[in-house]
């Protein structure tokens, strides 16, 4: 019942951290709009996410488990909490940037813990990615639902109204609903204490030198190449489906929606399959899965024809088919994630994830940016069928990281 009560806390966690970072691109679209701030100068609030998610990782992961999980998870959620209500209070820009960088520094936080706490709770390894593929589901769930929750509030016949920064209250009170749960839930964190004796700067030692163990090497190039096709896909897909699509700006968007439900729907199940099944076949056949949706669905995007008069039953079949690469996609990284984690002593997994939040964050800058320049150059068909390159390095990468797990265990 206690790791039970330990789970529902973790997930809400990670449901309420999907809504606020999948709202960034919403709320650039509202402060255009209600402060006369340009593209350019509204851009900026990804940055403000983004760069201290792994700044953070980087300098306070190693040293984590000194602080408690626990604690981390609370002094995470009272920001976040505060930086919503400080949103509709103080409407200005630069709200909105201190909103981004106290979620970007409360994820960081929340992501080395919420991972490390799940070593603590897992009963196998099997177990671990059962509960880690569920947990990232729920994740992508709250990415769905900020689309619908946040839309709720917008007045799109006022594009100067204010009506959408309701929102934050809605918002604040989750995440001090989700303060109390996790402070009235015992945490055992005793298996997670680093050893006796050690400095803070050890610590951050450790988790360099942690980094050059060949399991970690090779766990890190996996991880990185997910995260650089995911990226590639999920940022490109609304602009892939209006230039090659030739879909009306708000139906690419929409469309776009779909590609999340596969991700939700896939880490959902495979939180089922995992415990059942051994990790690398499995595996194995997701990253085959998106190979073959590449190469099924691309070729019938050439040659579309605009149509004015466009709707979701006469859009071209690719507009469906390809985002469905999302359910063999889904299980990689929670799934490689999971098998690296339970590979290691919990008092490291602090360590570990930092390293792991840090290269993801490479990855998806990476890939976001090759993506956007080839299409920008070249075409958006070669910035898509470019994305079998790192979908078969991650088959070999996969290869050796089993082995390297096999030569731990």
């Amino acid at each position: 019942m206690k790791n039970q009560r330990i789970m529902l806390a973790l997930f809400l966690i990670y449901f309420v951290f999907a809504i606020l970072l999948n709202s960034v691109g919403t709320v650039i679209l509202q402060v255009i709009g209600n402060y006369g701030v340009s593209k350019s100068s509204a851009s900026i609030l990804e940055a403000f996410k983004d760069l201290p998610i792994a700044v953070v990782s980087f300098l306070v992961a190693s040293f984590l488990p000194r602080i408690g999980y626990k604690n981390a998870m609370l002094a995470a959620l009272a920001l976040v909490t505060a930086a919503s209500i400080a949103m509709p209070l103080i409407p200005a820009f630069w709200t909105a940037k201190l909103l981004f960088l106290c979620v970007g520094v409360a994820f960081a936080l929340v992501k080395v813990s919420v991972y490390s706490t799940l070593g603590l709770i897992a009963r196998d390894r099997r177990h671990h990615a059962g509960i880690m593929n569920t947990l990232e589901g729920v994740f992508m769930v709250g990415v769905l639902s900020a689309y619908w929750i946040f839309g709720y509030f917008i007045d799109s016949s006022d594009p100067a109204s204010r009506s959408w920064l309701q929102v934050y209250w809605v918002l604040a009170a989750l995440c001090a609903f989700t303060f109390v749960l996790v402070l009235s839930t015992p945490f055992d964190e005793g298996t997670a204490q680093l050893p006796a004796g050690r400095s803070r700067w050890d610590d951050f030692t450790a988790m360099l030198k942690l980094f050059f163990k060949p399991l970690v090497c090779v766990f890190v190039m996996t991880a990185f190449l997910y995260v650089l096709i995911e990226q590639s896909v999920g940022t490109w897909l609304p602009t892939f489906n209006n230039e090659i699509l030739k879909l009306p700006a708000a139906m690419s968007v929409e469309v776009t929606s779909i590609f999340a439900a596969c991700l939700a729907i896939g880490r959902l199940s495979a939180g089922f399959v995992m415990r059942k099944m051994n990790w690398y076949p499995v595996m194995n056949i997701c990253v085959i899965g998106m190979a073959a949706m590449v190469l099924l669905a691309l070729p019938l995007t050439h040659d579309v024809v605009a149509d004015p008069n466009i709707t979701w039953s006469s859009a071209p079949l690719a507009t469906f088919l390809f985002p469905l690469i999302g359910l063999f996609m889904a299980p990689i990284y929670p799934g490689i994630n999971s098998v690296m984690l339970s590979s290691l002593p919990p008092h490291q997994h602090s360590s570990m994830t930092g390293l792991l939040v840090i290269f993801s964050a490479l990855g998806g800058t990476t890939g976001s940016f090759i993506t956007g320049y080839v299409f920008g150059n070249f075409s958006g068909h070669f910035a898509f069928y470019l994305t079998l390159v790192p979908i078969t390095l991650v088959l070999i990468t996969l290869y050796f990281f089993k082995r390297q797990v096999d030569h731990v265990a």
